[in-house]
């Protein structure tokens, strides 16, 4: 009976062709992820910017405090973004070794609709 305990032994219960049309939806996921990323990050440093300059409105506290909890919230969707874009790294990783679908702690076969 060859029973299968190690993790890395585990295999895709996804065909090829599956495993494509999969890592193509990671991709353009990855893609947009990446831009918003991007987009993020200038307008973290667009904000940092504003921050120093003295304009008319940095003088009221209640402005500042305004500014400053948009930075903050622009920095946790910036750290989101980063987490959400390494599990998508992590997905195609197990794409490649071929382990792509099968949960880790369970090592049943996930839903298709689940992966999409």
């Amino acid at each position: 009976m060859a029973d299968k305990t190690n993790t890395e032994e585990r295999i895709s219960p996804y065909t090829d062709e599956e495993l494509k049309y999969f890592r193509e939806i990671i991709e353009k996921k990855l893609k947009e992820s990446e831009d918003e990323l991007n987009t993020l990050q200038k307008s973290l440093r667009e904000s940092m910017e504003n921050a120093s300059d003295e304009s008319a409105y940095s003088f009221h506290m209640a402005d500042a405090g305004t500014d400053a909890q948009e930075r903050e919230k622009t920095y946790v969707l910036l750290n989101r973004t980063r987490k959400f874009i390494k599990y998508l790294n992590d997905a195609m990783k197990r794409i490649e070794n071929k382990t792509y679908g099968v949960c880790k702690v369970t090592g049943k076969k996930i839903a298709k609709g689940r992966l999409e």
